[in-house]
């Protein structure tokens, strides 16, 4: 009688629907009495995921694209073994990158690259432009925000606009990162010279053998104080 009696309670539990079946049938008779608007709300998932998925096709076969022709021009540019004549056989290229892919990685670094080669070229102001692009783009980058604001510095000498090359240098010496550091503080202290301001270009000097053991620099600005003194 006991086994008979456990036997019914039984029953009757499994005759019983759990809480998780019982969610489930009432989403199933949800689901059929709005089996227009569920069958709406899947198309447009799967619309969205389409287009998302062409996207990212899309954006890796540009910068594909984008990647090769880089490559392309910076091999183009090292078997012309001549600024100018690299400049003139990848220009193009480059330009082909900056105005249909500026928005991939490669379009970026692109950028610096090309800066170079216009530098090296002695086209200053396209050099110029290019790295205030770059400056722009990688701005929240410490490292690279360094270089660009090094190579500016370096370009802007080169036209002759020594304030604001000055002004370049000096956004690297009082920056929190000492990436060429050294570099910025060498320059300023030529510049500091060349207008007669000594007190302030031995200063430089003094901070480049004080605080760049390893400088390149270094024995130079050694000289310079030696020669002060």
């Amino acid at each position: 009688m006991a086994e008979q009696g456990v036997s019914n309670e039984r029953r009757k539990e499994l005759e019983q629907i759990d809480p998780f079946q019982e969610n489930l049938l009432r989403t199933l008779v949800l689901l059929k009495k709005n089996k227009k608007q569920f069958l709406l709300i899947l198309g447009a998932i799967i619309g969205v995921i389409v287009i998302f998925s062409g996207i990212m096709f899309s954006f890796k076969k540009s910068e594909n694209i984008a990647s090769d022709l880089v490559a392309k021009a910076v091999i183009t540019y090292g078997k012309a073994n001549d600024p100018i004549k690299g400049f003139d056989a990848t220009k193009d290229d480059f330009e082909t990158v900056f105005t249909d892919y500026s928005n991939t990685s490669a379009g970026r670094m692109g950028r610096v690259k090309f800066a170079k080669i216009c530098f090296d070229a002695g086209e200053y102001d396209r050099a110029f432009e290019l790295y205030q692009e770059a400056l722009e783009i990688f701005k929240n980058e410490a490292g690279m925000k360094n270089f660009l604001l090094a190579s500016l510095g370096h370009v802007s000498q080169a036209r002759n606009e020594v304030d604001k090359a000055k002004s370049y240098f000096l956004q690297i010496e009082t920056g929190p990162s000492d990436l060429l550091k050294d570099e910025a503080r060498f320059a300023l202290a030529g510049i500091y010279e060349a207008s007669n301001d000594m007190e302030s270009s031995l200063k430089m000097y003094k901070k480049i053998v004080n605080d760049h053991e390893n400088s390149i620099y270094r024995s130079i600005a050694e000289s310079k104080i030696k020669e002060v003194k």
